[in-house]
């Protein structure tokens, strides 16, 4: 007896588990909510809504939040997504260079990355975010490693309280990323004026 080809063939695709289907349906809704959050991050006056999310990557808001199991999730893991290599970048520079180099070069990168996320600081508040949290945190250790560094080097003055220190710089760098300097060589002189204020002392 002859057997159609079409039977074979359906037996195989019948085979086949739905649950492998599905699991790749749900990574790739993933993949589109994740990449959707983390475009709308870098546009000012974007509003992080899980229904712009999920417009954005052309799925229903419904799809968003089982990807994720809510809102929260969801732009913890774009955030952390966006900071990770930061946080790379600044244990690199300290390993490669001098720590005052190291966080002279940082600073000005920091600066450009915060000028094109602003929804990273304006629109978290509030919001459940145990990686992000984690992943700030473990930044302001290598900055306070470099600005420990530099002050034992003689770079950055040691009158100041180095928690003083690691404030003023943040909330700076932060501020001047506000105003959304429109050439690298104004925000080379927003850090001339801040690290030399924070020069050693000479005396007179």
């Amino acid at each position: 007896m002859r057997v159609p080809i079409e039977y074979v063939e359906g037996v195989f695709q019948l085979s086949t588990p739905t649950g492998t289907r599905r699991r790749a349906d749900a990574m790739r809704n993933r993949q589109l909510a994740l990449n959707a959050a983390t475009a709308l991050l870098a546009e000012p006056g974007a509003t992080l809504t899980v229904e712009a999310i999920a417009t954005r990557a052309g799925l229903g808001a419904a799809t968003v939040v089982r990807a994720f199991g809510g809102k929260d999730a969801l732009l913890d893991a774009a955030v952390a997504r966006l900071l990770e290599p930061v946080v790379q970048r600044a244990r690199d520079l300290l390993a490669e260079t001098t720590p005052y180099p190291a966080l002279r070069t940082f600073l000005r990168e920091l600066i450009a990355f915060q000028s094109a996320h602003h929804a990273v600081n304006d629109q978290l508040g509030g919001l459940d975010l145990p990686a992000t949290t984690a992943l700030r945190a473990d930044l302001v250790r290598v900055v306070e490693e470099m600005i420990e560094g530099a002050r034992r080097d003689g770079a950055v003055r040691t009158d100041l309280d180095p928690a003083v220190t690691t404030t003023l710089i943040g909330q700076t760098a932060l501020a001047v990323a506000r105003t959304q300097p429109p050439s690298p060589d104004l925000i080379d002189a927003y850090l001339i004026v801040l690290l030399d204020g924070l020069s050693p002392r000479t005396s007179a």
